[in-house]
């Protein structure tokens, strides 16, 4: 008998379970496949000219000229990729760090605490998320607009998304903090004399590095991405985030796809970026906080 026949004669199940795992990669393969074409035909298409993406959009390869960058330098410049990256790193930053830091306080109380305030504010936050945006969104633009007039403002769009990131990252934080974090280490810090806003700093905050990092990644990319909330908010080009410059290559009659494409991959590359250095982080704190709270 050969070594490969010993190789499937010893595992665990035989032949039998060794076709089980072929046709599971095989299945696991074709929906990778499904949910990555997508991507890839936007990356490929952002290389050709407009001609090229109407005649043959599943193409490979460009018919005229080749492929060239010509889509990226024009999708920078006009979308003034600069000033709208700006606001967006901006409103995406301070909005995680106020989620990060405000949701993991809020978490620490309703765990730590347990009395009837603490159920009510749990409990009402876990409600919340079941709360549609587009149920809120009219009377959300009436009154910080009409009757605050508080549109067109940074700050405002910073604070919208604060509150909306609060409820989720609060849960999950909740989640890691009964589960992992043990109650003798904050009384030694007690004894020691350290405050509790100084025990939950430094002692309590560190240890959830795990959940932090996926609750980052999870915020940067729902405010980064965010199209729905920042159009009602920002009116004024000189105030657009990414996502609405790309809105600037569609016009009326007719739309630019190439440039489209090409600033599509521009406004998905840093969080591409920032995904590849925390994704083993990600990975950790998705699996800490699906504990059930």
């Amino acid at each position: 008998m050969s070594e490969k026949a010993l190789k499937i004669n010893n595992r665990v199940g035989g032949t039998k379970a060794l076709l089980a795992d072929v046709v599971k990669f095989i299945i696991v393969l074709f929906f990778f496949c499904m949910f990555m074409v997508p991507f890839v035909m936007v990356l490929i298409n952002s290389f050709k000219t407009k001609r090229d993406i109407i005649r043959s959009p599943f193409s490979l390869f460009a018919s005229e000229g080749g492929l060239s960058l010509d889509n990226y330098i024009g999708a920078f410049e006009r979308m003034n990729f600069l000033r709208s990256f700006a606001n967006s790193l901006m409103v995406t930053t301070l909005s995680t760090v106020l989620v990060i830091v405000l949701s993991s306080m809020v978490a620490y109380y309703i765990v730590r605490n347990k009395n009837k305030t603490s159920n009510v504010i749990y409990f009402g936050m876990v409600a919340s998320m079941i709360i549609p945006f587009q149920a809120i969104m009219i009377p959300l633009v009436y009154i910080y607009g009409a009757q605050l007039n508080l549109l067109n403002h940074r700050a405002t769009l910073i604070f919208l998304h604060t509150g909306f990131g609060m409820s989720m990252s609060m849960f999950m934080y909740a989640g890691f903090l009964r589960s992992s974090i043990p109650l003798s280490l904050e009384e030694a810090a007690k004894i020691d004399g350290c405050t509790r806003m100084g025990t939950f700093f430094k002692i309590v905050f560190p240890l959830l590095k795990p959940t932090t990092a996926t609750l980052t990644v999870l915020n940067v990319m729902a405010f980064w991405n965010d199209y729905l909330l920042p159009s009602l908010v920002l009116g004024r080009k000189e105030l657009y985030t990414l996502p609405l410059s790309t809105y600037s290559f569609y016009g009326t009659y007719s739309s630019d796809y190439g440039m489209i494409m090409a600033a599509l991959i521009l406004t998905v590359l840093p969080l591409l970026i920032l995904y590849m250095f925390l994704q083993r982080q990600i990975i950790n704190g998705v699996i800490a906080g699906a504990v059930k709270s």
